[in-house]
């Protein structure tokens, strides 16, 4: 069963119809933690101000214990999306410091393009570069253009931890993270067309 993380800061929809075009079967849009604490593969996507995603994650009872268990324990697949990728890092930089999961070690900050031309937030079609992942690698077998709609960025402790890049001016940023069982990417797949399914799909074959 995969489940899709319904906690208020996501386009579910979308998300949902992303994943079922790419080949999942068994969608389950929940937001309860016995659900999510049996699933083989979890999704969480987000959209929004870091802060507001973080504190919507822990207003739901038992959910961050439940992801806790089922994918830092148990070793389920997990792929946060946009937000739900930045709330992976250790902390969020953002009208203040918020805690984040603290999966992979990092810190999520704002865009610094360096240019006046080029605007934040970093919306539109821009290049990811794969580092290596087997993920990334077998969907796309080498960079691809994606969409991104962001002006955070997450900052990776350690660059091991980063599965593909994104320039964006004078500012290099992780487009894609992973660790062990845990990815993390900061582009749209259900809105890249063609390489975003290609990367859930493979990612579903986990």
């Amino acid at each position: 069963m995969l489940t899709l993380i319904d906690y208020g800061s996501g386009n579910l929809r979308s998300a949902e119809k992303a994943l079922v075009a790419a080949g999942a079967r068994d969608v389950c849009v929940t937001r309860d933690p016995d659900r999510i604490a049996r699933a083989d593969q979890i999704v969480l996507p987000g959209v929004g101000a870091f802060a507001d995603c973080a504190a919507n994650l822990d207003a739901v009872d038992g959910l961050r214990e439940a992801l806790e268990t089922r994918v830092r324990e148990e070793g389920a697949a997990f792929l946060g999306i946009c937000v739900g990728m930045q709330l992976l890092a250790d902390v969020g930089i953002e009208f203040g410091s918020t805690p984040g999961l603290g999966w992979i070690g990092g810190k999520t900050s704002v865009i610094e393009p360096g240019a006046a031309e080029l605007k934040v937030p970093h919306m539109g079609w821009n290049t990811a570069e794969p580092t290596g992942s087997a993920v990334l690698e077998k969907a796309w077998g080498g960079a691809q253009d994606v969409y991104f709609v962001h002006s955070f960025a997450f900052r990776a402790a350690h660059a091991g931890d980063v599965a593909a890049w994104c320039t964006y001016g004078a500012d290099r940023f992780a487009a894609a993270v992973q660790k062990d069982n845990v990815m993390g990417v900061q582009f749209h797949p259900e809105k890249s067309q063609r390489a975003g399914l290609a990367l859930l799909e493979e990612w579903l074959k986990q």
